[in-house]
C-alpha cells in the first residue's frame, strides 16, 4: 500500500511538470467519454419524456387506419366510403371499447382576409379533442350537431398566423377553405403532439365531421382513435375490431397503433440508437487512448536517464512498469471524470433547451468511469512494459 501510494504521489508530479502534454493526452479522452455519456443520457431523458407523455395520455388508447388491399390510402370516391354512423357503432362490437373519435384529414387552400394561410384541414368531432387532450384558448369545439354548417376551430400556429395579418380576434370572422367560407367559433390552446394521431393540431384547423365532406367528394373517414377500458385485452379488442370492418368495407384493410405497441417500438429504436451512438463515442476513447500511449512514450523516451537511475539504485521492472502505466490511468481516469462531468452538463442542457425533467442516469456514468480505466490500463501496458525493459546501462551512456 506504501508503494501504491508513493507511485501514486510520483505519477502526479510527472504529469505537473508536463502539463500541457498531459492536457493534450486527456482531451480526447475528455471528448469520447463525454460523447457517451452526452448521447446516452439525452437519448434516456428523451425515452422518459415520451413515457411520461403516454402516462399522461393513458395508456388504453388504440389508434387505426384503413387503408385498400393495395395498401394506398383510399381517397376514391367511386368506392364505398365509411359513414360516421358506421365509424360510432364499432363501439357495439367489444364491451371493451369506451369511446370513439373517428376523423378525416383532407386538403384545402386556405386564406384569411385576403392572405394565404398555412394549413391541414381535419373532420371531427369533439370526441377527438377529449381524446387526444386538445384544449380551447377561445370560442367552442365544433360539434356533431353542428352538421354541415361551415364552423371552423383554429389551432394554436393557425391562429398565430392570422394575427399577423389582423389585430381583430378571429372568433366570429369568416375563414375561406377552397371555395367555400367558414366562420370561426373556437381558438385553440397549443398541443403537445402525440404518437396516435399524426396531425398537428396546432397546425390544423378543425370542421365539423359532416361539413368535412362538402370541402371535397373525395373525404372520406381513414382514421379513428379509441379508448379502451381500464385493463382490456387490445388483441381482441383489435381483432373484434378488424372483423366489423372486413364485414363492412370488405374492400379495405386495417392498420392498429396501441401504446404497448409504440413503446416497445420507441424502446426498439432507442437501444439502436444506444448502440451506435456507443459505437461512435468508442471510437473516440480509442482515438484518445492513442494518443495517451503516444504521450506515454515520448515520455519513455525523455525520461531514459530516470529509469536508468531507478534501476540502478534496485528499481524493479515492475516498479518501473506500475509507475508508468498508473500515469496513464490517472490520465486516463482523469479525462474520464471530466467527460463525464462534459457529458451531464450537456444531457442537463439539452433538457433545459427542451423543458424536460432532468435526472442523472448512473449507467453512463459507471460506464464513464469504468471505460476510462480500461482505456489507460490497455494502451498505457506498452510505453510501461517498453520503460521496464530499459538498459540502465545504455540510458545513462547515452546521456
Amino acid at each position: 500500500m506504501m508503494r501504491f501510494s508513493f507511485q501514486l504521489r510520483e505519477a502526479f508530479l510527472n504529469l505537473r511538470i508536463s502539463k500541457l502534454r498531459s492536457i493534450l493526452a486527456v482531451l480526447g479522452i475528455l471528448v469520447g467519454t463525454a460523447s457517451v455519456v452526452a448521447m446516452v443520457s439525452g437519448g434516456e431523458l428523451a425515452t422518459r419524456q415520451v413515457l411520461a407523455q403516454f402516462r399522461s395520455l393513458g395508456t388504453n388508447l388504440l389508434a387505426m387506419q384503413l387503408f385498400d388491399q393495395q395498401g394506398q390510402a383510399d381517397t376514391s370516391a367511386s368506392q364505398t366510403k365509411l359513414s360516421y354512423q358506421q365509424a360510432m357503432a364499432v363501439q357495439q362490437t367489444n364491451p371493451e371499447i369506451s369511446a370513439v373519435a373517428p376523423y378525416v384529414n383532407l386538403y384545402a387552400p386556405v386564406s384569411y382576409d385576403g392572405h394565404t394561410i398555412q394549413a391541414s384541414v381535419i373532420g371531427a368531432t369533439r370526441d377527438l379533442s377529449a381524446l387526444v387532450r386538445i384544449k380551447l384558448s377561445q370560442g367552442r369545439f365544433e360539434s356533431y350537431l353542428d352538421g354541415y354548417e361551415h364552423y371552423a376551430v383554429v389551432g394554436n400556429n393557425v391562429y398565430k398566423n392570422i394575427k399577423k395579418y389582423s389585430a381583430a380576434e378571429p372568433v366570429g370572422h369568416q375563414i375561406m377553405l377552397g371555395s367555400h367560407v367558414f366562420t370561426i367559433v373556437g381558438v385553440l390552446k397549443h398541443w403537445e403532439p402525440n404518437p396516435f394521431i399524426y396531425e398537428d393540431i396546432n397546425d390544423s384547423i378543425l370542421l365539423p365531421i359532416n361539413a368535412a365532406t362538402v370541402l371535397s367528394k373525395q373525404a372520406d373517414i381513414g382514421n379513428i382513435l379509441f379508448r379502451l377500458k381500464p385493463g382490456a385485452n387490445i388483441a381482441n379488442v383489435e381483432q373484434s375490431i378488424k372483423q366489423y370492418f372486413e364485414q363492412i368495407m370488405p374492400t379495405k384493410q386495417s392498420y392498429f397503433r396501441s401504446a404497448e405497441e409504440l413503446i416497445s417500438h420507441m424502446k426498439s429504436q432507442q437501444n439502436i440508437l444506444t448502440l451506435f451512438l456507443g459505437f461512435v463515442g468508442g471510437i473516440a476513447l480509442i482515438v484518445g487512448g492513442i494518443g495517451v500511449m503516444n504521450i506515454m512514450l515520448v515520455s519513455v523516451t525523455e525520461r531514459r536517464r530516470e529509469i536508468g537511475i531507478r534501476k540502478a539504485i534496485g528499481a524493479k521492472k515492475w516498479d518501473i512498469r506500475s509507475l508508468f502505466l498508473i500515469e496513464a490511468i490517472v490520465l486516463s481516469l482523469f479525462g474520464g471524470i471530466s467527460g463525464v462531468i462534459l457529458g451531464e452538463l450537456t444531457a442537463w442542457f439539452i433538457a433545459f433547451i427542451k423543458h424536460w425533467p432532468f435526472s442523472i442516469f448512473l449507467g453512463p456514468v459507471l460506464i464513464g468511469f469504468f471505460v476510462s480505466v480500461i482505456v489507460g490500463i490497455f494502451f498505457g501496458a506498452y510505453p510501461a512494459f517498453k520503460a521496464a525493459n530499459v538498459d540502465p546501462i545504455e540510458s545513462l551512456h547515452a546521456e
